[in-house]
This record gives structure tokens, C-alpha cells and sequence, in this order.
């Protein structure tokens, strides 16, 4: 059973910084990309920032400069460092990790809550 667990969420003032992990756990076969996306209230799910399996990342315009994706393949697990985060950050934040090739597959995590203050 795959299970992607999420930590580091919380209240944070603006431009402080926060941490987000993302471990996924019974997966079998390796993971092509893993990334990050957010929803805020009355909004559609928005992508953050991706990274794929040989080290390629992709952002929002809205965090390029402030964020960073990376990751560490030997425990399947991502991160996301926030930096000078802005109240417009504030959302459920939420891992993502796919695979392409056979079998294919794409997981979720359960959501993680950020709020930034003003």
C-alpha cells in the first residue's frame, strides 16, 4: 500500500520560512517525478514546483526565487524550502509522485496546511 507523508506545515509570519517534507513508503518502482501543488480557499489546485527522478526542476512563476524542490531518491521523499513566504502562500499544500513508464502510476498525499500572516 503506497502511503506519501506529509510534515512541516504550520503558521508561519510573512516573510519567514518554512519546510515541507513529502516520504512515500511502499513503492516499488522508482518514481519518475515528484513535486508540489497547493489549493486556496474558492481555488483551483496549483502547481508549485516539480522535480523529476534525474534532478530537473519546474516552478510557478508566483515562487520562482523563493522556493526550492529537491529531493532524495534512496528514501523517496521531497522537500519544498519556503523563504520570504507572502500571505498569498497561504493554502493546502500537497505532494505529488508519478510514474510515466510501466506500471504508471500517480499518488497524493493527504494535504498539508500553510498559513502565512500578515
Amino acid at each position: 500500500q503506497v502511503q506519501l507523508v506529509e510534515s512541516g506545515g504550520g503558521l508561519v509570519q510573512a516573510g519567514g520560512s518554512m519546510r515541507l517534507s513529502c516520504a512515500a513508503s511502499g513503492i516499488i518502482f522508482s518514481i519518475n517525478a515528484m513535486g508540489w501543488y497547493r489549493q486556496a480557499p474558492g481555488k483551483q489546485r496549483e502547481l508549485v514546483a516539480t522535480i523529476a527522478s534525474g534532478g530537473s526542476t519546474n516552478y510557478a512563476d508566483s515562487v520562482k526565487g523563493r522556493f526550492t524542490i529537491s529531493r532524495d531518491n534512496a528514501k523517496n521523499t521531497v522537500y519544498l524550502q519556503m523563504n520570504s513566504l507572502k500571505p498569498e502562500d497561504t493554502a493546502v499544500y500537497y505532494c505529488r509522485v508519478t510514474r510515466s513508464g510501466v506500471p504508471k502510476y500517480d499518488y497524493w498525499g493527504q494535504g498539508t496546511q500553510v498559513t502565512v500572516s500578515s
